[in-house]
């Protein structure tokens, strides 16, 4: 029997598996996430522990489990909270979950580029502090996204579907080569591959969807966001140090910027407390995956990577190049 802790509340469904199997399932069921002191005690003694991205997964967190744990599958499609270094040099097994939640941070994307470009959020601001209002032609106006332009920062899975998202509104379809589009969907799409510079400088709405690493921290930077096009738009559903929140806080303040949707942030939980005062920044609580069957989905393949570990066999979706 295998003790395999969890290091914060998921979908019941999602660990059935674990449980089933006749291991000893350590689940976290406190009201708040863990601090950093309660998370390193609470997986002390784990053959196995799920992790979310929160969670820092370093030498401090491996010495605290201890030497007989095996594998970390983190409840994610991203790895940048785990050192892989560290893994490697303890033999432990680092997995991810990809494949289950592109179509909920591709609709969510989606969503929040028409949100910021159709100003709902704003809308319902006016709406729910109750200011007046009446109907006329020139009322909050905003962008239509109908023969406009999306540029990927990112073409996988996520960016894929977001482009055929966009692609069904009539929008013409661009990536950054850097980090390119497969076929068929390059075909299917009409997507066209351009640098990242050249894409930032062309298209009405940057998208990002590319994991963070060093060559992609701060690859929207304030050089970039002053390439960008007048009045168009910032999406981000990556990760948040994929942006330089001040630069991009500096953009939408000189007006160069029509607006951003961000559901990541650089430092996140906390927010440049800019953003949080401006009308056209739509801004959401790192939701991209958050609905009950993809987090369930999510769950129930880190659960499975961690089974299949254990048993000693692969893993199905270990961390690319781990």
């Amino acid at each position: 029997m295998a003790r395999i802790c969890i290091t914060d509340g998921v979908p019941a469904e999602g660990i059935e598996a674990l449980r089933t199997a006749g291991n000893e399932v350590i689940t976290w069921d406190g009201q708040e996430p863990p601090t950093r002191e309660q998370l390193l005690a609470h997986v002390k003694g784990a053959d196995a522990v799920l992790t979310v991205l929160s969670d820092g997964v370093d030498e401090e967190f491996i010495a605290a489990a201890g030497p007989q744990l095996k594998v970390v599958a983190n409840i994610a499609a991203g790895f940048n909270n785990i050192d892989l270094d560290a893994c490697r040099a303890h033999g432990i097994v680092a997995t991810v979950t990809p494949g289950t939640l592109f179509d909920a941070v591709a609709d969510l994307a989606f969503g929040l580029m028409l949100s910021v470009t159709r100003r709902m959020g704003e809308g319902e601001r006016l709406i729910r502090a109750g200011k007046p209002w009446r109907y006329r032609t020139t009322f909050m106006l905003g962008r239509s996204i109908e023969t406009k332009s999306i540029g990927l920062i990112g073409a996988g899975q996520i960016g894929t579907a977001m482009a055929q998202r966009c692609k069904a509104f009539g929008m013409d379809v661009f990536y950054a080569q850097e980090h390119p589009m497969r076929e068929p969907a390059r075909s299917e799409l009409d997507a066209k591959g351009l640098s990242v510079d050249e894409l930032v400088a062309h298209c009405d709405v940057i998208s990002l969807h590319c994991p963070l690493t060093p060559e992609t921290h701060h690859i929207i930077n304030a050089e970039r966001l002053a390439s960008m096009k007048q009045g168009s738009y910032l999406i981000n559903t990556a990760r948040g140090a994929c942006v330089d929140e001040k630069a991009l806080v500096a953009a939408l303040q000189s007006g160069h910027l029509g607006g951003a949707g961000l559901d990541v942030y650089e430092h996140e939980p906390a927010i440049e407390p800019e953003l949080l005062t401006m009308e056209n920044v739509a801004l959401l609580p790192h939701l991209g995956s958050a609905n009950i069957e993809t987090r369930t989905a999510m769950t129930a393949l880190a659960a499975k990577n961690a089974l299949e570990v254990l048993a000693g066999r692969a893993a199905p979706t270990p961390v690319p190049g781990l």
